[in-house]
């Protein structure tokens, strides 16, 4: 097993067309056992293994065995909780575990801060996170009472979306694990799963890397120079803004579409987000699996507190403070750079802004205008809100501030 095992190249998922020729002869077994409405776990953990030791082997090493460690960790925490919670149900233990599920990201957030090269980091763990506190939280609330390690450890490793998600539900994930698809459902799956790696190879291979590798290199190098400050950073910011969806929606798409193949109905992650009419819009069609995630288990959860402790007299006032505590929680989740910071900021100052308007449009609602107009003028500065963003986000910026102050 080790010799063959060995003799697999290390790729990073859905980074090069021979991931999915590995992909696509691994995947013919349970594709056609599938087709006969049965599911073979075991042949599916093998594919896993085999995929899991194709991203974290051989120069990967290191984050392998990081990853073994977060998975033994989450699992003894989680296990743990799970006998506490089902004799008490504290707030002060809730709260610790919470903390101590989410150390391992805290402690890979902050090395790039302390030392000169990642020791414990790894691809996808900050994902993973997500998976653990969403289970950890669910036991707190009594919704999950039907827990099995060996279910919680096939749904943190579920290797179509371990490195960038989208980010699963644990119920929803062990449903379908327990319950193969029908034959019938299972050819409908495997189309759209089809569609969704094509579709995929459209957006990341092509136009992705037309706008990354060969657009963007030159606005950015416009920008930089002399006379083109203001139109070059224009041009980047669109450029980027178009790079970054199609890059990640393409990712995306190779998530869900493999996740299919395998009988999964994993969540899908991108809606058209650009022609949203307004920034709520937005974040229910970019990213959804994150931005759903930050509202139930953060968002939410924040506001009930707040409410509850009547800490403002104001639900508008204590609304307004959850959204700036969420998105300064989602900029640095991306890290502690000042620009995502900025950009967590920004978002929020949107989504106050947007809900300003809207009370003031119940209030005026028969004074002002409303048809296919007003609806594309919104749709035109949603999206032009959001590019801003995506230029904060990139960091491109920092580089232009430092450029100018050395000219």
């Amino acid at each position: 097993m080790t010799n063959i095992l060995s003799s697999f190249p290390y790729l990073t998922p859905y980074e090069t067309p021979f991931y999915f020729i590995i992909l696509g002869v691994l995947f013919l077994p349970s594709i056609f056992m599938s087709l006969k409405g049965k599911r073979v776990v075991w042949y599916q953990n093998l594919i896993t293994v085999v995929f899991l030791w194709m991203s974290f082997a051989g120069p990967n090493l290191r984050q392998g065995i990081s990853l073994i460690a977060y998975i033994v960790w989450q699992v003894m925490l989680t296990q743990w909780y799970f006998n506490y919670r089902k004799e008490k149900n504290s707030s002060g233990i809730f709260y610790l575990t919470v903390f101590l599920s989410i150390v391992p990201m805290i402690i890979i957030k902050l090395e790039p801060f302390m030392l000169t090269e990642t020791l414990f980091g790894f691809l996808g763990y900050s994902y993973l996170t997500f998976k653990s506190v969403q289970v950890i939280m669910e036991m707190r609330d009594g919704i999950l009472k039907d827990y099995k390690m060996s279910d919680y450890i096939q749904f943190l490793i579920f290797f179509p979306t371990i490195s960038s998600g989208p980010i699963d539900r644990y119920r929803r994930f062990t449903s379908d694990l327990h319950s193969a698809p029908t034959t019938e459902k299972y050819v409908e799956l495997l189309g759209k799963g089809i569609h969704f790696i094509f579709l995929g190879f459209l957006y990341k291979f092509i136009i992705g890397y037309f706008l990354g590798s060969q657009l963007l290199p030159l606005v950015q190098q416009f920008a930089l120079s002399k006379n083109g400050v203001v139109l070059g950073t224009i041009g980047y910011m669109y450029v980027y803004s178009f790079y970054l969806f199609f890059d990640f929606a393409g990712y995306s798409l190779f998530a869900v579409g493999t996740s299919y193949l395998l009988g999964y109905e994993t969540p899908i992650n991108f809606n058209k987000p650009f022609i949203s009419p307004n920034i709520k819009e937005f974040w229910n069609r970019w990213h959804m699996s994150l931005s759903f995630w930050f509202r139930d288990y953060v968002y939410m959860r924040l506001m009930f507190t707040l409410l509850k402790k009547k800490v403002f007299k104001s639900r508008i006032v204590a609304s307004n403070v959850g959204y700036f505590a969420l998105f300064m929680l989602m900029g640095v989740w991306h890290g502690l750079e000042w620009y995502y910071i900025v950009y967590g900021l920004y978002h929020a100052a949107l989504i106050c802004i947007n809900d300003a308007w809207i009370r003031y449009k119940r209030k005026h609602k028969d004074k002002l205008p409303s048809n296919k107009f007003t609806h594309a003028f919104s749709v035109f500065l949603t999206f032009n809100a959001v590019c801003v963003s995506f230029l904060i986000f990139s960091g491109f910026l920092d580089v232009l501030i430092k450029h100018l102050t050395t000219i």
